[in-house]
């Protein structure tokens, strides 16, 4: 070993604060911290590690922020799908569905108004009501009337009804021909379901 490096020889030589014992050890104290820092450095890479590993590290942050990023977009439009699905819905319920507290009295009045246009006679109605499965806020309403009339005013009767913006739906018909007639005059009796919005606590 040079001489140089001769510990025991330089702590001979050396001035009078390294012939203090104290002195000493804080320098070997002193070069163990060194080279732990040191073992430290390499092992666990504070400054990064190698340009290899900085640019694989840079590649996995840049997929999993392109995965966030397409998780984003497809929650964005799933939300836009749904809040499309809810304003169609709403303007489907406003534009066909009555109000509770008029329904029977508005289908009423129109199913007269009809049966005047199409030339035909209408009996008494009777009204059902009953809640649609699955909804806590909507009822169907089914409507039993009878009519007199021709073939084809009945036809015409029925054509009216189908194109009505009440959203009018003709579930059932019994046709019979009244004696003495000759088969020009036709007794019909309909049930028609029209469709209601029910407020929460209103009474059906």
């Amino acid at each position: 070993m040079p001489k140089d490096f001769d510990f025991a020889r330089r702590m001979k030589l050396g001035g009078a604060g390294m012939r203090d014992p104290r002195v000493a050890m804080r320098a070997i104290i002193g070069l163990l911290l060194v080279a732990n820092l040191a073992a430290a450095v390499v092992a666990f890479k504070p400054f990064g590690g190698s340009a290899d590993d900085l640019r694989q590290e840079q590649q996995r942050a840049a997929s999993l922020l392109t995965q966030l990023q397409d998780r984003i977009k497809t929650s964005k439009r799933l939300v836009d799908k749904v809040q499309t699905a809810r304003t169609q819905g709403d303007q489907f319920l406003a534009k066909y569905f009555m109000d509770v507290g008029t329904a029977s009295t508005s289908v009423l009045e129109e199913l007269n108004q009809t049966a005047t246009d199409a030339g035909i006679k209408m009996g008494q109605a009777q009204f059902e009501r009953l809640p649609i499965e699955g909804s806590d806020t909507l009822v169907k309403e089914t409507i039993t009337v009878g009519f007199d009339g021709t073939y084809s005013n009945l036809t015409k009767f029925m054509h009216l009804v189908d194109k009505s913006p009440r959203f009018l739906i003709i579930e059932s018909m019994q046709a019979s021909a009244p004696q003495g007639q000759g088969g020009q005059s036709l007794n019909v009796t309909l049930k028609i379901d029209a469709f209601i919005k029910d407020l929460p606590g209103a009474a059906l």
